[in-house]
């Protein structure tokens, strides 16, 4: 298993929309596998296909105190979604540091594969459900920066790019040094 690089807000691979997991074989299990050892090793409760580059219905949770019951999920679809919203902070591993408040349905019914590739339905709330419609979002192409007015959005933006610059600069000082 490897560590996977993900993709950083504002780069438009971020904006692809993700494309049905045709059949679980090898390949995307170990994508999960991958995806999983990434999420874990990057702090994150979640983490979709797009964010690593590949444009797949794939998402893997783990949204436990322990930090040990993931959840994958290939192909979801929302069947329900509560008419009560909840607002919270919500952070991204695409959008590093920034956290800021997104309206999400406080209760949702999900149905997927797991990484068996046997279907899966199960009722969600709280962190769970939120977690799991930000990361549907990535797979419509959607950063939950959208939510946001255009005037944070642009800030948010200047203040990645500026990081990213820096973070070059950086590693190429590193490397002249070498």
């Amino acid at each position: 298993m490897s560590l996977l690089p993900i993709l950083r807000y504002p780069d438009p691979r971020l904006h692809k929309v993700a494309k049905p997991v045709a059949a679980v074989d090898a390949r995307i299990r170990t994508l999960v596998d991958d995806m999983l050892d990434t999420m874990y090793e990057a702090d994150g409760v979640g983490l979709a296909a797009t964010q690593v580059d590949v444009h797949e219905c794939v998402i893997v949770i783990d949204t436990s105190d322990t930090r040990d019951r993931p959840r994958v999920l290939i192909n979801p679809v929302l069947l329900e979604t509560s008419d009560e919203m909840v607002l919270g902070d919500e952070g991204c591993l695409s959008v590093p540091t920034i956290y800021d408040k997104v309206p999400r349905h406080a209760r949702i019914s999900v149905r997927a594969l797991g990484r068996d590739g046997l279907v899966q339905a199960f009722d969600a709330e709280g962190l769970e459900a939120v977690c799991v419609q930000h990361e549907m979002d990535h797979l419509l192409g959607k950063v939950f920066v959208e939510y946001l007015s255009a005037l944070k959005r642009d800030r948010i933006k200047t203040k990645m790019l500026k990081k990213a610059r820096e973070e070059q600069e950086l590693h190429a000082n590193a490397a002249r040094r070498l």
